[in-house]
């Protein structure tokens, strides 16, 4: 459980660092030993699919970051992003189809930048939970998901 939460925080360690405005890590005299060493897991102003991202919303800027569990044999409803979100598997696997039949498979440790304004639904094909740790850049008062009617 500890090591759990410590690869965790390490993760978000890592992808705080890649937000904009982070140039730099130091390693000073309060250091303990060797340099961080920082690993770019994604660089892109493309989503997974290959359609370039819009531009960020327009209003008061509002950064939401959440872990999902996706337990296994689930399937998430149909969806999608109104704003870029990009996330980190940090365990099990997913896959993600578009509603035009794109698919992409993720195992741990794969980084996405997701599809926006994109119709899609994700699904865990493997025995265990996946969990994803997903950042979105929205606005206040306004949605990051939004399901597809019924």
């Amino acid at each position: 459980m500890l090591c759990k939460i410590i690869r965790q925080l390490s993760l978000l360690f890592v992808m705080l660092c890649l937000l904009p405005g982070c140039a730099t890590l130091r390693s000073g005299q309060e250091s303990n030993g060797g340099a961080p060493v920082v690993t770019q897991l994604a660089k892109t102003g493309h989503s997974w699919n290959g359609v370039l991202l819009p531009a960020y919303p327009v209003g008061r800027p509002e950064v939401t970051i959440l872990r999902i569990n996706i337990p296994a044999g689930a399937r998430l409803e149909t969806h999608r992003h109104p704003v870029i979100n990009a996330g980190v598997l940090t365990s099990g696997q997913l896959t993600v189809v578009t509603a035009d039949g794109k698919t992409l498979h993720l195992k741990a440790g794969d980084p996405i930048v997701e599809v926006v304004n994109t119709l899609h639904y994700g699904m865990n094909e493997g025995q265990v939970s996946a969990e994803i740790i997903v950042f979105y850049a929205g606005v206040t008062d306004a949605p990051i998901t939004v399901l597809e009617p019924r």
